[in-house]
C-alpha cells in the first residue's frame, strides 16, 4: 500500500493511478481528529488494526482524484527524528576521499561506522518537485539519494532478527550536502552542512513494509538532467537496515514516525541552479526535485 500526503495536507492511499481520501475516512470512523498530521496517520495505521483495515478497502474511502492532477507533499513533515547513516557504501567512502578528503574508514567495525549516524532537522524537509535551494555561501552542493525507512512500532533493544517488525514502510530520501566551505577534512559539521532548509527530500509516498520483501534487494537509479549518474543496489550497503535498527535502538527508543535513512551509494554529483533530479528505487517509485538558486542572489 502507498500512503501519501497531498494537496492541502490530506492523507491518502495511492492505487490504480488514483488518490483515495484516507484521512477523511479515518476521521469518519473516529480514529483521527479532523485536524491531524501524517505522524498521527502513521501511528494509527501502524498500531490500530481498524485503521489498516479501513485503508485496505479503498472503494469505501470516498471519492478519489487522479494521481496526475494531485500535488504530492512530503509523506511526513513532522517525524520525531531523522537519523542518517554516513559513508555506508564502500564505493562512496572511496569517492569522498577524493571529493572532500574523508578519512580512511576501512578498519572500522560495523558499530564504529554506525556511531557516525547524524540527525537532520525536520525544517529541512521538502516533498516531490522541491525545490532544493542552493545556499549563496556555498560553491559546491551535492545530491545523495538513499533508501529510507519509517518506524511504526516503537523499538528499544531490537534484535536484527526482529528489526523489520518495527518498520512501517519505505520511502526515498534525497540528502543534499554542502561540501564547500565546511566539509573538507572535517566531519563534525554534518548537521549544519546537511541541515539547510530544503536539504531533505522525502517521497514520493510511503510504501508499507508488506510490499517490500527485502530492503537489501532494491535497485537505486538517479538521473541528473536526463543523464544517469547513479546506479546502485542496496545489497552493497556496509551495514543493512536491520543493523541500523538494532544499533540505534540499543542507544535510544526509536519512536513511531522516526525516519532512518541508510546512506548514499557512490555517484553523488554537484548541483547547479536549473538542474532536475529524478531518483527511483525498486518497489517504491520515482521522485523528482528541481534545483534553484538562493533567491537573495
Amino acid at each position: 500500500m502507498k500512503i501519501c500526503h497531498y494537496d492541502e495536507g490530506r492523507a491518502g492511499v495511492v492505487a490504480d493511478d488514483q488518490v483515495w481520501p484516507l484521512g477523511d475516512a479515518l476521521v469518519r470512523h473516529g480514529i483521527l481528529q479532523p485536524r491531524h498530521t501524517m505522524l498521527e496517520v502513521i501511528d494509527a495505521l501502524a498500531n490500530d488494526m481498524r485503521a489498516m483495515d479501513i485503508a485496505r478497502n479503498t472503494q469505501a474511502l470516498g471519492t478519489p482524484k487522479p494521481l496526475s492532477g494531485t500535488r504530492l507533499l512530503a509523506p511526513i513533515t513532522n517525524p520525531p527524528s531523522i537519523w542518517a547513516a554516513a559513508a555506508n557504501y564502500h564505493a562512496h567512502q572511496a569517492e569522498m576521499k577524493d571529493r572532500v578528503g574523508s578519512y580512511d574508514r576501512s578498519a572500522l567495525t560495523a558499530d564504529d561506522l554506525m556511531a557516525e549516524f547524524f540527525l537532520k532537522p525536520t525544517s529541512s524537509i521538502i516533498g516531490p518537485g522541491g525545490p532544493v535551494v542552493l545556499p549563496r555561501l556555498s560553491k559546491h552542493v551535492d545530491f545523495e539519494c538513499e533508501l529510507a525507512a519509517i518506524i511504526g512500532k516503537p523499538a528499544r533493544y531490537a534484535t536484527e532478527e526482529n528489526a523489520l517488525d518495527h518498520v512501517f514502510g519505505y520511502l526515498l530520501c534525497w540528502d543534499f550536502s554542502q561540501r564547500d566551505p565546511w566539509a573538507r577534512g572535517r566531519h563534525n559539521t554534518r548537521n549544519i552542512r546537511k541541515g539547510f532548509d530544503t536539504f531533505t527530500g522525502l517521497g514520493p509516498w510511503i510504501v508499507t513494509r508488506d510490499e517490500i520483501a527485502e530492503p537489501q534487494d532494491l535497485h537505486i537509479l538517479v538521473e541528473q538532467n536526463g543523464t544517469a549518474v547513479m546506479k546502485a543496489h542496496t545489497a552493497d550497503m556496509i551495514c543493512g537496515l536491520r543493523e541500523h535498527i538494532r544499533f540505534l535502538s540499543e542507544v535510544l527508543t526509536l519512536r513511531t514516525g522516526d525516519v532512518i535513512t541508510t546512506g548514499t551509494p557512490a555517484g553523488v554529483s554537484q548541483l547547479a541552479a536549473g538542474d532536475v533530479l529524478k531518483g527511483s528505487i525498486t518497489g517504491i517509485g520515482e521522485m523528482e526535485v528541481a534545483v534553484a538558486a538562493d533567491p537573495r542572489g
